[in-house]
């Protein structure tokens, strides 16, 4: 009796790592179908776990400039990427390909390797 429930908690304790890394966040909020391009002027550049935060100051074709908040890839997915800290600083002009939220409220998802500076340089350098 106590083999097959030593099996059940070893089974428990070895999934439960994986179902927690799934279950920490939803991407449901970002349309994933209907990604938009969108250039504005770095703002804060978050480097912060779980995901990286982007705050992008864009400017509406009506003249007034909305401040956008981005969400992206961890800290450590990043670095990978050849991404650090400092690869965006506040003034940097910016074009993010990012996966718009849902609601409609400026904000989104971006992805590193679809985000490139005003001049054309790639954020993430292709291979």
């Amino acid at each position: 009796m106590r083999l097959p429930t030593f099996a059940l908690l070893a089974a428990v304790l070895c999934t439960a790592p994986t179902v927690a890394v799934f279950a920490h966040h939803s991407f449901a909020m970002f349309d994933t179908q209907h990604p938009i391009e969108i250039t504005g002027t770095v703002k804060e550049f978050r480097w912060v776990s779980p995901h990286s935060i982007l705050i992008l100051e864009v400017k509406a074709e009506d003249g007034t400039v909305r401040n956008w908040t981005l969400e992206g890839d961890t800290p450590s997915l990043l670095r990978t990427q050849g991404v650090t800290a400092t690869s965006l600083k506040a003034g940097d002009e910016i074009v993010a390909r990012v996966d718009p939220l849902h609601s409609g409220a400026p904000g989104g998802a971006y992805r590193a390797r679809q985000v490139k500076f005003k001049d054309g340089r790639p954020l993430v350098a292709e291979h």
